[in-house]
């Protein structure tokens, strides 16, 4: 259930950012995104009276988890408003693949051979769908590829937050701190496109269904390790293909989607050798 709202939130935000990339960049649409979240946040902190889950015991963790995240995500809508879609969520699904390799590095998660060979075909799934000829690269290209890797390492940060601190808590420093952070490099060129009506109802999307994809990426997170939650992402993929067909006449890329197979073939194989593992214990 809490992977299908990750699902949801994130191809409406795909769509969103879009529709608006050619008026807002995406330092303005990070900011945007944080207020609309942080608003949300406080009005539930408000309401419910749990200021005490906000604390500053683990403030260097957040710290270190939002800035990886704020520079993901600003490539991730770099990447959404200059390649096709279904290319972006493709190279996005090899997030699970790096965190077979780094959460065993940062979280002791067991590194083993299946892992391995999952790794090694997933990468052969990355190299079949960005095809990297010197023709063929691109900044959108690039962009989309470092996003993967930076949103493993921010649910690897989520995963070990996530015993010392609540969803609430991760979520305010999330929004104040990627707030801040958006203030800072929007005022580096001094030059900020201000919300109007045809923008406003976009961005109102995107702060929402940014706040509840992390919510309910944590949720999820809360009930299962990182290597099984991450892979059920994939069911964006057909998603995202029939809504780059239907709103940007953006049509099957034949090499996107086996490559994209071949990932999910490989994150597969991981989830099936860890639910393996797990009945036999």
């Amino acid at each position: 259930m809490w992977m299908t709202g990750v699902i949801v939130s994130f191809t409406s935000m795909a769509v969103a950012s879009r529709q608006i990339s050619t008026t807002h960049d995406t330092f303005e649409l990070m900011t945007y995104r944080s207020t609309v979240g942080l608003i949300i946040i406080i009005t539930i902190l408000w309401g419910s009276q749990r200021w005490n889950e906000i604390t500053t015991l683990n403030i260097r963790a957040h710290l270190l988890r939002n800035v990886v995240h704020f520079t993901g995500q600003n490539l991730w809508f770099f990447a959404i408003a200059t390649i096709p879609l279904a290319q972006v969520f493709a190279l996005e699904f090899t997030s699970p693949l790096w965190v077979m390799v780094l959460a065993p590095i940062i979280l002791g998660e067991p590194l083993t051979r299946v892992k391995v060979i999952a790794a090694l075909c997933g990468f052969v799934g990355i190299l079949i769908v960005a095809r990297p000829t010197v023709a063929a690269i691109s900044p959108g290209l690039m962009a989309a590829t470092a996003c993967a890797l930076l949103f493993a390492l921010t649910y690897i940060f989520s995963r070990r937050l996530l015993t010392f601190e609540s969803v609430l808590g991760i979520m305010f420093w999330m929004t104040l701190l990627q707030l801040i952070m958006g203030i800072i490099t929007i005022s580096i060129d001094g030059k900020v496109a201000l919300p109007t009506l045809a923008t406003l109802p976009w961005l109102m999307i995107i702060g929402c269904t940014g706040l509840i994809a992390h919510v309910c990426i944590c949720r999820a997170l809360e009930l299962a390790p990182t290597s099984v939650v991450v892979p059920f992402e994939f069911a964006r993929l057909p998603v995202i293909f029939v809504v780059g067909w239907i709103l940007y006449g953006e049509q099957i890329d034949y090499a996107v989607a086996l490559g994209a197979l071949i990932i999910f073939g490989a994150i597969y194989l991981n989830v099936w050798s860890d639910t393996r593992m797990s009945v036999h214990r």
